[in-house]
């Protein structure tokens, strides 16, 4: 398997906006073939990787989908309006690049009139290098998506910085963690859901198909280490893996709490906890599936959430791979 950097960035390079993840799963599915004893995927687009066990169902969720823009109108002069995917920001995109499936790129720009500080995503525009309607409809078709134009990069050693490090950091941890598992003690589910980013809709399938004894949703979660922190969460960069408390979708089960971190104890394997006031994981709608499955959280803190310039640490990362490497070698069952 790659290096943690080089999944990142190897998972940069596909397409995968909310509702059209095909690139990001056939990419997954290339790179997990090897460690499964099967794999399927469902009519949401869910990509299920299954180890067999003997123990209980264990189920991680890492959402593999990424905001995104879709365009929904073409003006005279070749300039394009578009429509948001999940949490985009009107102020955080302004003059980013995108990129969309076919390649054509673009710039995304705002109306002169529009003031910066009452800026509305109505106000936006993407400039794809057309000068008519005609020319910009040969180049994209109405509904076409598009996402941040960027590769990963490394400030310093442990630092990484790029578009989308929610959620591919986490499908990274993943697969690095379904690569070291040696002995299972439980009958692993590894999903890599969709359309997370427009409401936890696909793990909402894939838990119901599973129907998992446990559950434990892998993701980013918001940081409170920058200058001016409004302490929406309670993470730092460095710290080690996030187990989660609670976020605005869960209230994580005391028992799958004590149960990640005697594991993370037991291996010496740094851990913080988490609670974040708004936002939320898959874990929102794993713990209400059927008659409900004991649900935790993972996380991997980063800053800059949604922006094309997201930053967490590898460090922090290895420390999540290490925990869900334990957690699958020992049985759920034990206590």
């Amino acid at each position: 398997m790659m290096s943690l950097f080089d999944l990142l960035t190897t998972l940069n390079a596909c397409h995968g906006p909310s509702g059209d993840e095909q690139e990001m799963r056939e990419k997954i599915t290339q790179l997990a073939s090897s460690y499964a004893d099967e794999m399927s995927s469902d009519p949401m687009g869910n990509l299920i990787v299954h180890r067999k066990g003997i123990g209980p169902k264990l189920m991680f969720s890492a959402h593999m989908d990424s905001i995104g823009l879709i365009v929904t109108h073409f003006e005279a002069r070749g300039y394009l309006r578009f429509g948001k995917l999940g949490g985009v920001s009107p102020q955080e995109v302004l003059y980013h690049r995108v990129r969309f499936k076919n390649g054509t790129r673009g710039v995304i720009l705002k109306d002169e009139k529009a003031e910066f500080a009452k800026l509305k995503m109505d106000d936006l525009l993407l400039d794809i290098g057309a000068d008519s309607e005609e020319n910009a409809k040969a180049m994209v078709c109405l509904g076409d998506t598009a996402i941040y134009d960027g590769t990963p990069h490394m400030l310093g050693a442990e630092y990484v910085v790029s578009p989308y490090l929610d959620n591919h950091i986490s499908c990274a941890v993943l697969l690095e963690a379904l690569e070291r598992v040696k002995r299972p003690a439980n009958d692993l589910y590894f999903v890599f859901s969709t359309q997370e980013e427009v409401g936890l809709r696909g793990a909402k399938t894939a838990s119901y198909a599973i129907a998992p004894d446990y559950g434990i949703a892998v993701d980013v979660t918001s940081t409170d280490d920058v200058p001016g922190s409004d302490h929406s969460g309670t993470t730092r960069l460095g710290k080690g893996a996030a187990v989660k408390i609670m976020d605005s979708t869960v209230i994580c089960h005391p028992q799958m709490i004590a149960r990640i971190e005697r594991t993370a104890k037991e291996h010496s394997i740094s851990t913080q906890r988490e609670v974040m006031r708004g936002g939320g994981t898959d874990a929102g709608t794993i713990h209400l599936t059927r008659g409900g499955v004991l649900t935790g959280g993972i996380s991997i803190p980063c800053r800059y959430i949604h922006t094309p310039a997201e930053m967490a640490s590898l460090t922090d990362a290895r420390f999540c791979v290490s925990l869900i490497t334990a957690l699958c070698e020992r049985s759920m069952e034990e206590g």
